[in-house]
């Protein structure tokens, strides 16, 4: 369950054990390179420049620790993410929101956006909470610098096969992780031609760095690879991480033996080690 749905859950069943962490399921801005007016790589610039992702984990997380990161999920929980001293020189990363708002603006109307003349969008999203709260945080975000969006909720019947046709603007996405590793990470979502690479970005220098990476045995020298990576999708300005939901799993004090994942809410319901103290 979401963190803010979790207080009242514990007064209507106060014995229950719960357990809360925040996953491998960042949500993000994703940006159809393709379509105008979005081709323009200045108007993704200030798109990315408006989010706040302090206000995104004050909103739906409640200010839960470790919550802002990039593509790999931040530390203690990922093993891959970058520190926040190196996750802050990366573009709308830095603490001041004004001053990255104000350049958002500045790029806005050298592009002929202004009061008077505001872009009016679609913003897609699948139409349940965990997808819809972070949408609608970011359309209040995107009107800070001249961007109307509307939000274009999808049933979930149609949403992949609408994403799959690239039939779409700007969604507010989740990246569904299957583990905290950079070949799930990149080869699923960011190489040329992947499946789930929606937004359509291709850039050969990017995909030599994740084979690089790939075949890369040293930690060390395997992180930093992810990180040059990291830095490249974001100067790309398409696909943004806002932030890492928080969750809770609760159960009857009577069930013992069960942890919660944090590298993806995928793992860990074998429930080999759970047991029935009753």
């Amino acid at each position: 369950m979401t963190l803010p749905t979790l207080k009242d859950f514990k007064e209507q069943a106060p014995k229950a054990v719960c357990q809360v962490n925040v996953g491998n399921v960042p949500r993000t801005m994703l940006i159809n390179l393709h379509k105008p007016p979005f081709d323009n790589k200045e108007l993704r610039r200030a798109m990315v420049l408006a989010l706040d992702r302090k206000s995104f984990n004050d909103i739906i997380n409640e200010g839960a620790e470790h919550a802002i990161g990039a593509n790999m999920l931040p530390a203690p929980n990922g093993v891959w993410g970058m520190p926040p001293e190196v996750l802050r020189t990366l573009p709308g990363y830095g603490p001041d929101v004004g001053k990255n708002r104000a350049e958002a603006k500045q790029i806005m109307e050298k592009l002929g956006y202004g009061p008077d003349n505001r872009l009016a969008i679609k913003v897609s999203t699948r139409n349940f909470p965990a997808w819809r709260d972070p949408a609608v945080v970011l359309i209040s975000q995107l009107r800070e610098i001249y961007i109307d969006a509307e939000l274009d909720l999808v049933d979930t019947a149609v949403w992949y096969a609408k994403m799959s046709k690239k039939d779409f603007t700007v969604g507010a996405v989740p990246i569904e992780s299957g583990v905290d590793d950079p070949d799930q990470m990149f080869y699923e979502n960011y190489y040329t031609g992947a499946a789930r690479n929606y937004a359509g970005y291709s850039d050969p220098e990017t995909d030599k760095l994740i084979d690089q990476q790939s075949m890369t045995a040293d930690p060390n020298k395997r992180k930093e690879i992810v990180w040059a990576i990291e830095r490249r999708l974001a100067a790309a300005y398409f696909r943004p991480v806002a932030f890492y939901p928080g969750g809770a799993g609760c159960f009857e004090p009577w069930v013992k033996g069960f942890t919660m994942m944090t590298n993806s809410i995928y793992n860990g319901w074998r429930m080999e080690d759970v047991w029935l103290d009753k």
